[in-house]
């Protein structure tokens, strides 16, 4: 298994990654938003990365398109500028040799919240668009799940539909975004949902109400048995912690206690 965290977007890259280095991380998500992490803020900072990366020996393996755009809106010039913005991110990770990609759906806005099959289609129609634009730039998408507070695509139905609907995607699996306002099963059911298609997973905690990002043990998320759950099915690919503690000794604890509750993973699914 392949660890790695978030950068925060309000500190410069270079800074991020010498301290998750030091944290024991493997890798660094690559989140793409301002004000430091715009794609031409990291083209600016890029010696630094260059020599954060050759010091610290952390990989830039995987990378979260933006975050704060609005694929799912309701007005057409809204939804092609956020594309855009995502064409831009991407076009940045071909250049920085990153390969794999968390793209968010979207939130559904303004009165498509009452009309959740509408919304659904006019993310599928921009989630048709970048995937065109990653296949041009050799690149692959992992659509993350959500929650209900998005609209959509945060039932396991939902992935089942979209990732027959297009085979060259992949899915984020939430941890923590599949225990918000849901039964304990949820978690497990989103699993089956994505079965091998799973291609990247995000690890944090919360009480079951919001997406608050906490340490690991701290709320309710059965952390251990979704690790069960993925070890049983074979996957073995890059884990993203997001912890967003202000102390930064909390990442590192998580990070331990995943990789205990990974190691001590018997390959029976909890429920």
């Amino acid at each position: 298994m392949i660890y790695g965290a978030t950068n925060s977007p309000l500190r410069p890259v270079a800074e991020e990654m010498e301290t998750l280095a030091a944290l024991g991380f493997d890798f660094l998500e690559l989140c793409l938003d301002p004000p430091q992490a715009d794609p031409e803020k990291i083209r600016a900072q890029r010696s630094e990365i260059e020599a954060a990366r050759e010091k610290t020996g952390l990989d830039l393996s995987v990378a979260h398109l933006p975050t704060f755009v609005w694929l799912a809106d309701v007005y057409p010039s809204i939804r092609d500028a956020s594309v855009a913005e995502v064409i831009r991110a991407l076009d940045l990770c071909r250049e920085l040799g990153i390969k794999k990609t968390v793209l968010h759906p979207g939130y559904a806005t303004g009165l498509l919240r009452f009309n959740p099959k509408e919304a659904k289609a006019l993310a599928v129609e921009t989630i048709s668009r970048i995937l065109d634009a990653g296949r041009d730039r050799d690149i692959t998408l992992c659509l993350e799940n959500l929650f209900p507070r998005s609209g959509h695509m945060y039932r396991p139905e939902e992935f089942t539909e979209v990732l027959a609907r297009f085979p060259d995607l992949m899915m984020t699996l939430d941890l923590g975004h599949a225990f918000i306002q849901a039964s304990p099963d949820r978690i497990f059911r989103m699993i089956e949902a994505g079965g091998r298609r799973i291609g990247h997973v995000h690890v944090s905690d919360n009480t079951g109400r919001d997406d608050d990002h906490l340490p690991v043990g701290v709320g309710r998320v059965d952390v251990a048995g979704g690790l069960t759950a993925l070890k049983k099915m074979g996957y073995d690919q890059t884990i993203t912690l997001e912890v967003f503690s202000p102390d930064r000794d909390y990442l590192g604890l998580s990070l331990r206690k995943v990789k205990a509750m990974w190691a001590e993973a018997d390959g029976s699914t909890k429920t």
